[in-house]
């Protein structure tokens, strides 16, 4: 499961989709719809919310309206309309770190994507997020490095 920090408009089409059924299971972990991944770290920063599944639902929003900017098909009923969150306070080394994993997946299935955002040192984060200075989070386990 990945919750990315970045914004979505950066996603291509198959990260796009991934992201929105993978943040729909988040969803059901959430709400206790499900048995399995209810431990997974990507899930810490939303549970540690005063109101996670408002938390949640405005992820999958902002996630919704990236899709409905490309003219894709996403279900937009399946998100309920919540009190909007606060924002989510993330660091700019997992920002960056999420940065060298979403690049190395364009290299390899979407280059022309990647050739978009040449030139880009940090993305703009998902609109949920707010970045401040700091580290990746302990809970990483992907193998792409931060860029010095």
């Amino acid at each position: 499961m990945r919750l990315w920090t970045v914004h979505p408009k950066y996603l291509d089409r198959q990260g796009l989709a991934g992201l929105w059924r993978e943040a729909l299971l988040a969803q059901a972990v959430l709400r206790g719809l499900t048995r399995g991944y209810r431990a997974h770290p990507q899930l810490l920063r939303f549970r540690a919310q005063a109101e996670p599944l408002s938390a949640i639902a405005a992820y999958l929003h902002a996630v919704h309206a990236e899709a409905v900017l490309r003219s894709y098909r996403f279900n937009g009923t399946l998100i309920p309309y919540l009190p909007k969150p606060a924002l989510i306070m993330e660091t700019e080394g997992q920002l960056a770190f999420e940065w060298a994993h979403l690049k190395a997946k364009l290299a390899l299935r979407s280059p022309d994507r990647l050739v978009a955002c040449q030139g880009l040192l940090l993305p703009e984060p998902h609109p949920l997020f707010t970045i401040q200075p700091g580290a990746p989070r302990d809970w990483e386990r992907s193998k792409y490095p931060v860029p010095a």
